[in-house]
């Protein structure tokens, strides 16, 4: 099985990007978890649909040869950020073409503060929906108080928190076991 996995930040020392190495340190030998690259982007703009870029046709081929698809969002402004945002947008388009339709989705985050991006969360959720995806409802993975749960290196250390990654790929795992068994 095969996982695509996106982190909302571009930040080098990111709590999102490590809590999806976290995931990717808790895989099991049959599920392999690679992390997108959507620093290369260009902003979204309509104009430039007729001449797609390389860098959002090759991430729309990337989402599409996936099974299921883990995005860790930091939450910026009570909401998703630009970055997201924009890597969305581009793999939706043009009209019609839209690499997220039918795929399983898990939204995850990880924040410094006790609610742990949950309204981001809950923005990202909503376009998952709009764009036909089999967004995994339950269980919700809030990491809140990151700053306390990782090492200097990025690495989870938190044991509580490591069961938690764990269960939630298992949950993960299934839920995209029984939407890629459905039929067509």
């Amino acid at each position: 099985m095969n996982i695509l996995a996106f982190s909302g930040s571009l930040r080098k020392d990111s709590f999102n990007t490590a809590l999806l190495d976290a995931f990717v340190a808790a895989a099991p030998e049959d599920v392999s978890i690679e992390r997108a690259d959507i620093s290369t982007l260009p902003l979204f703009n309509e104009d430039a649909e007729a001449a797609f870029p390389q860098a959002a046709a090759d991430l729309k081929a990337k989402i599409r040869a996936a099974d299921g698809l883990l995005i860790a969002t930091p939450e910026y402004n009570r909401s998703i950020p630009g970055v997201l945002k924009n890597a969305i947008d581009w793999t939706s388009r043009p009209y019609g073409d839209n690499a997220w339709d039918g795929k399983p989705v898990y939204v995850i985050g990880a924040s410094i503060g006790p609610v742990s991006a949950a309204i981001a969360q809950y923005d990202l959720k909503k376009v998952m929906l709009y764009l036909n995806a089999h967004v995994l409802g339950q269980p919700e993975f809030h990491l809140g108080l990151a700053q306390g749960k990782f090492d200097a290196a990025g690495v989870l250390t938190d044991e509580d928190s490591k069961g938690y990654v764990r269960k939630a790929l298992e949950a993960f795992v299934s839920h995209i076991r029984m939407v890629t068994a459905r039929p067509s």
